[in-house]
């Protein structure tokens, strides 16, 4: 293995299904962050109705917490989201692919379907893991 973050997407397997890794390597040293499960819900307890919304507000107070730490999004190793019905996978994936774009190192992704969160207003619920490797 290599002493950076990469990649891991095997030739011997199917490509992966959307904009995501099969898996990340993170060396030995790297720096970590793990978030909670985001939801859907704005700093004014607002939620909106359509599940890609959700999922913008889900990265983006990810976003926030990764700069917190001094993270950005493209430290991101691991995305795990959960959405409570199969039709509301292509509105949660078109916000992924949209806060994926641009990253020179796709994370590794799940998707899982749920049958619910603690209010039945929420749709998505989004964590993610990032590493990075200390300057030098």
């Amino acid at each position: 293995m290599s002493d950076r973050l990469s990649a891991l997407v095997p030739a011997a397997l199917r490509p992966p299904f959307a904009a995501y890794s099969h898996g990340t390597h993170v060396p030995v040293g790297a720096e970590w962050v793990f978030t909670s499960g985001q939801l859907g819900i704005t700093p004014e307890d607002v939620v909106p109705e359509a599940v890609e919304a959700q999922a913008d507000l889900c990265f983006a107070a990810i976003d926030a917490i990764l700069g917190e730490a001094g993270f950005s999004r493209a430290d991101t190793v691991r995305i795990n989201a959960f959405v409570t019905d199969r039709a509301h996978m292509a509105g949660y994936m078109a916000a992924r692919d949209r806060w994926c774009a641009g990253l020179a190192r796709l994370p590794a992704s799940t998707l899982v379907i749920v049958s619910g969160f603690t209010r039945a207003e929420f749709k998505v619920e989004v964590e993610v893991t990032a590493a990075r490797l200390p300057p030098g």
